[in-house]
């Protein structure tokens, strides 16, 4: 058994009062709550079991307090059962992984009850007839969730057949596997499962590279189920998408007689559901179905818009400064200006403590690992010092995230589920479909990038037809301050899935994959999205293929494996461990991606309160100390710069003025990092680091505005730079509103003289190796996308810039030089110019 942590006491619940009331309440105070959309409640609507279900399993259903389906439920699973690929795109909590195990589960168990009717049941070729399921979830967490759902449920099956007197009495076997399974469970689930949970991580390193060992599985794959597939987005719906295509020709190859496997996508309320699930599979849009007709019941739902309060950014309230720069709208190498609103971690801890006092149960969703720690230690703070009955909550408080060991994350969510705990601050690490119930109330603070994960954020309040409450906290940036007070753009539809699996520097290396697991045909390009054999000519003349009469094979000559060749989740570096220096324990684990920011030697790393220095950062590992009082914080320094590669597309717009789209090199280096003094965040003093270079080749989008035209709109040489900047940096904060990304997702760069361009230019970039689709989607919307970002800052009622217009958390230059009324000029000169050619008759 885990060692978990103690659990704290459970608080016994303060009287309930009306949650949406008190929110009223205490947002009329200095105008924070900006918009409250209400939805009523909304009734269950059944239908009957399907005929075809197994009675056995309708009557575990039932005795587990599921007497009959939700309409959305039974539709699903009839139309995955006729064999048609299908989406469920319903509400958080509707139930949708039963349309998955219906026609799964009964398949299953027919099967064994009809080898046993023809006396075959003992029989090797009969358990390898069976028909099998897989299920892939893009967490481990979420998998084990789904694995002991289906224990449960293969219990009650089993209790149901032992009160009856049928001798046949088939058994559900179901195992999950991942990169931490033993390898004696590989190997019996390899042989006997009837359902393997996995994730795409396994499926591309492990099942499809070693499919051989797993053909009886294989074989008799019937049903494929992705869950939470909205998820699959960007460079890592890229790479799933390839994996699932590859996982689908190998079982039609092991299997040339069947159909194939009939795929379940299970996906939050999102738009085009049909037409990303198909691009996942590789299916055309006409033949998956798509339910989205939600039958499930719902409480009383309302979803609160809240803007902090102004204050004065020297003033005396230490919890406001001890929070200000804002963590959720900063990453290392952000700076400290000073805020002219109270942060959206500060304003969360104190309406979280207003929610638990009212005996709600909460999550709140934040923006980084670090903002977690924060709140949930701001949060414990106000309790403690508020006295008894509040004060013994503070032990019910706690942080949840990435980097924790697995066997702290489980305890804490144990702790959560059975009430010992009250209040969570998380990462979105909460945000998939693990089972967190009777939750009240959720707080998100900072807008978490998309629609559709704001849905699934807020659904987390409420479920299981309950009334819940939500509230959106704006951070002070330019995308939050636009948010909450444009509440049609936060409540339209959701947003498409964006991914783009022909991206070469994603498929490539899957296209080996696929040709070492079998060998590339003709009639797998249409299904790896290739319009010719070009790239796989290109791959043979680089050595990785090898052309024969019977298709294209990986070079079996060339050292290690090409499922080596990439990772699902990013080619960068690899999780650092972060290891104590006195015991030698790994306390956590830290993203590679960002360990020259966040780690490097003098940073100050907190966990669950308590603060450690880093003393050495190496590629194995980073070696920190504990430290009983740190009086300060770090924040890392960069500098980047911008090399253009290929220009694929390129506009003129009025006197000169261009826009393009096409391929760069962007270079990025830690430099140095400063501290900042609690509790104000000033910094005290500044040091240099020597880190090695970061290289990302992508996609960018970018403008170029003649210096003639700068100074006819009174932007002289000596304020181009801060003008530059300013646009830039509200540029990037506006296009998660149209690209589908988080800010996180993309980066930028002004110059006022470009080396290649040799004018003042801008750049925004996507942030993954070679792009994920957002700067594309940026170019195709560039006069929405202008005037949008115009209209944030002009309408932005400071004088010089703030957060929530120019100023940006993640500028490596401490936001220096800035040029408010620069900017505005050139986004107008530039807002001008794109409706004027976009309403041009010779405009595209």
């Amino acid at each position: 058994m885990e060692q978990a942590t103690a659990a704290p006491t459970p608080a016994a619940p303060l009287p309930a009062r009306d949650l949406t009331t008190l929110l009223e309440t205490i947002g009329a105070r200095d105008g924070r709550l900006v918009h409250l959309e209400r939805t009523p409640a909304r009734p269950a609507r059944h239908a009957d079991w399907p005929s075809w279900a197994d009675p056995a399993l309708v009557a575990a259903l039932a005795a587990s307090g599921i007497p009959r389906p939700w309409t959305h439920q039974a539709q699903a699973a009839d139309s995955l059962h006729t064999g048609h690929h299908t989406v469920i795109a319903t509400g958080t909590g509707s139930g949708k992984s039963l349309a998955a195990w219906l026609p799964a589960v009964s398949d299953i168990l027919s099967a064994q009850r009809a080898a046993h009717a023809e006396g075959t049941s003992h029989r090797i070729s009969a358990h390898g007839r069976r028909p099998t399921a897989l299920y892939l979830a893009p967490t481990k967490a979420l998998a084990a969730d789904q694995a002991a759902a289906l224990d449960r449920l293969s219990a009650r099956i089993e209790a149901v057949q032992a009160g009856t007197a049928s001798a046949s009495r088939p058994i559900l076997r179901s195992s999950t596997c991942d990169g931490d399974t033993p390898l004696p469970e590989r190997d019996w689930a390899r042989a006997h499962a009837d359902i393997v949970l996995t994730n795409p991580d396994f499926l591309h390193f492990s099942l499809l590279p070693g499919h051989e060992r797993w053909a009886r599985f294989l074989r008799s794959l019937r049903y494929v189920v992705v869950d939470e597939c909205h998820a699959y987005r960007g460079v890592l719906g890229a790479h799933v998408a390839l994996v699932l295509r590859r996982l689908l020709r190998l079982a039609r190859r092991l299997s040339p007689d069947s159909p194939g496997p009939t795929v379940l996508a299970a996906s939050a309320t999102a738009a085009e559901p049909a037409l990303t699930a198909a691009r996942l599979i590789g299916a055309p849009p006409a033949d998956v179905v798509a339910i989205t007709d939600d039958g499930a019941p719902a409480g009383e739902r309302a979803l609160a818009l809240w803007q902090p309060a102004l204050i004065d950014p020297w003033g005396a309230d230490p919890a406001v400064a001890a929070a200000v720069p804002d963590p959720d709208a900063g990453t290392p190498g952000a700076p400290a200006p000073p805020s002219p609103r109270r942060s959206a971690t500060a304003e969360a801890s104190e309406v979280l403590v207003d929610l638990l006092s009212a005996g709600a149960q909460a999550l709140v969703f934040v923006r980084s690992r670090r903002s977690a720690e924060i709140v949930a230690e701001h949060a414990r703070r106000i309790l403690t010092r508020s006295g008894p009955p509040l004060a013994d909550l503070a032990d019910a408080v706690a942080a949840y995230r990435g980097g924790y060991l697995p066997e702290e994350r489980r305890a804490l969510e144990t702790d959560l589920r059975q009430g010992r705990l009250r209040a969570l601050a998380t990462t979105n690490a909460l945000e998939l479909g693990i089972d967190v119930t009777g939750l009240d109330a959720v707080l998100i603070a900072g807008w978490p990038g998309t629609r559709v994960s704001l849905g699934q954020q807020a659904g987390r309040a409420g479920r299981a037809g309950s009334p819940g409450v939500a509230v959106l906290i704006a951070s002070d940036n330019p995308l939050d301050a636009y948010l909450v007070h444009h509440p049609e753009d936060v409540l339209t539809a959701p947003e498409a899935t964006v991914f783009d699996p022909v991206n070469p520097y994603v498929l490539a290396p899957h296209l080996c994959a696929a040709a070492s697991e079998a060998p590339l045909r003709e009639a797998d390009l249409a299904l790896f999205g290739l319009p010719d054999e070009s790239l796989l000519a290109d791959l043979a003349e680089r050595g990785a293929l090898r052309r024969r009469p019977a298709g294209w094979f990986w070079n079996a000559a060339l050292p290690g494996r090409p499922q080596d060749l990439t990772t699902l989740r990013g080619d960068g570096p690899p999780e650092v461990p972060i290891v104590e220096s006195a015991s030698g324990t790994v306390i956590g684990t830290a993203p590679g991606a960002s360990a020259d920011s966040s780690l490097h030697a003098g940073a100050v790393y907190m966990h669950q309160g308590r603060a450690y220095l880093v003393e050495e950062l190496t590629e194995e590992a980073a070696i920190v100390t504990p430290r009983l009082a740190v009086g300060y914080r770090t924040r890392a320094r960069e500098r980047s710069s911008v090399r253009i590669l290929a220009e694929r597309s390129a506009e003129t717009w009025g006197d000169g003025l261009t826009w393009s789209l096409g391929s760069v090199e962007v270079t990025s280096q830690v430099t140095g990092y400063n501290k900042l003094a609690l509790p104000r965040m000033e910094v005290v003093s500044q040091h240099t680091l020597d880190m090695p270079e970061r290289v990302l080749p992508t996609a960018a989008v970018w403008w170029t505005i003649p210096l003639e035209a700068c100074e006819a709109v009174g932007v002289v040489p000596a304020r181009l730079p801060g003008a530059l900047h300013g646009a830039e940096h509200a540029s990037i904060g506006i296009l998660p509103l149209l690209a589908t990304c988080d800010r996180w997702d993309i980066g930028g760069l002004s110059t006022a003289l470009h080396p290649q361009t040799m004018r003042p230019t801008v750049f925004v970039h996507d942030g993954a190796a070679g792009g994920a689709g957002f700067a594309e989607r940026g170019h195709r919307a560039g006069a929405r996308w202008l005037e949008a970002t115009l209209d944030v800052v002009a309408q932005c009622r400071c004088a010089t810039g703030c957060p929530s217009c120019i100023q940006s958390p993640k500028c490596g230059n401490n936001n220096e030089p800035l040029d408010k009324a620069g900017a505005i000029a050139l986004l107008r000169l530039l807002a001008q110019a794109a409706r004027s050619a976009r309403s041009a008759p010779h405009a595209p």
